[in-house]
Order: structure tokens, then sequence, then C-alpha cells
């Protein structure tokens, strides 16, 4: 990221809108925007995938959760926050398997990027799949969504949800044993 050139381009976005940004206490205000943004962004770029690192043989069977994962991320619409928690259960292929804190490295850089809930739902369980061979994958998403609560009229309690699953997990009755593993379809609070 190029920091004089996004504060420059904030600096003119402020004065379009008619903000003072020489007034007491805006100054710096470009420049920390610039900076914030470059670390909320700081995704792009980056394979999460990679991020899984090494995976580890267990002789494991069972399915295998990972659950209350904290994201926040950027709407591509507005450029405003949601946030919220991911869940995903994997079915580990040939036992093999991954630590734990990975997957909340491999949330946190989808997330560090402009998206939109749906896709990094999809995205979380490509990657899982992708980066651990894994049979399946389910990944449940549950935000709050800032744009929704910031426009006139607004819901600021509304907790949207999304699921993505695939290979073995897309197949109903595993996808029933890692639902019941999440406790239950919707049954989790962000």
């Amino acid at each position: 990221m190029e920091k004089e050139q996004a504060a420059a381009a904030v600096r003119a976005f402020l004065a379009a809108l008619d903000v003072d940004v020489s007034a007491r206490g805006m100054e710096r205000t470009p420049e920390r925007v610039a900076e914030m943004y470059g670390y909320l962004f700081g995704g792009l770029g980056r394979d999460a995938a990679a991020v899984l690192g090494a995976t580890f043989e267990t002789g494991a069977t069972g399915l295998v959760a990972v659950q209350r994962i904290p994201f926040s991320s950027l709407c591509e619409h507005h450029l405003v926050p949601f946030y919220g928690s991911m869940d995903l259960v994997y079915q580990p292929h040939a036992g093999r398997v991954a630590g734990f804190s990975r997957f909340v490295e491999a949330v946190d850089v989808l997330a560090r990027r402009p998206q939109l809930q749906e896709r990094l739902t999809r995205e979380v369980a490509e990657t899982v799949m992708r980066g651990l061979a894994a049979d399946g994958v389910l990944v449940v998403c549950r935000a709050h969504q800032f744009c929704m609560a910031l426009r006139e009229g607004g819901t600021h309690d509304t907790l949207t949800t999304t699921s993505e699953a695939l290979g073995a997990l897309a197949e109903p009755a595993l996808a029933a044993q890692a639902w019941a593993l999440l406790g239950g379809a919707g049954k989790e609070d962000a």
C-alpha cells in the first residue's frame, strides 16, 4: 500500500463531503485512516491455506470441530464493519489435521480484506478443504452487520447466519452429524 497516496485520497474524499480536515483534531485523520485500512486489508494477497501450515498424522477418523472463532471484516459494499464468529467442522483425510490455532489465523487472513459474509464463509470452507485435503467441511458464520445498524431505522441486534458445506459434509448423514456437533442449526449466538 502506498500510504501517502492513500492518505491523499482520504483527504480528497473527506473534502468532497465538506469535512474540514484542518479542524483541530482532524489534521492527521487522513494518515490515520490510510494506516488503519492498510491493516484492515492486510489479508489481500495472502494465501490462507498456507497459514494452516504443516499437517500431522493423528490416526483420527472422527469429525473435528473448532467453534466460536472470532472475526471482524469490512463489507465491500459500504466499507463498514461486520463481525461475529465462525464454527467449522471438518472430516480429516487419512487422519491428517492442523493445529487448532491455525484455523483462527486462516479466518483472520480471509476476513482482513473487503468481504461479503457469504463469500467469507465459502472461502473459509474452501481453505480448509484445500489446505488440509480434507474429505469434507462445514462452516457456519454468524455476524452483526453495521451497514444494517447504521442506516435510518437500523437494526442493531440482527444476526445474519451463513453456512457452506463441501465434500463429505455436504452429504445428509455426515452433515447431520456435523450440525449436531455444533449444537444444532441456529442455537449458538455470535
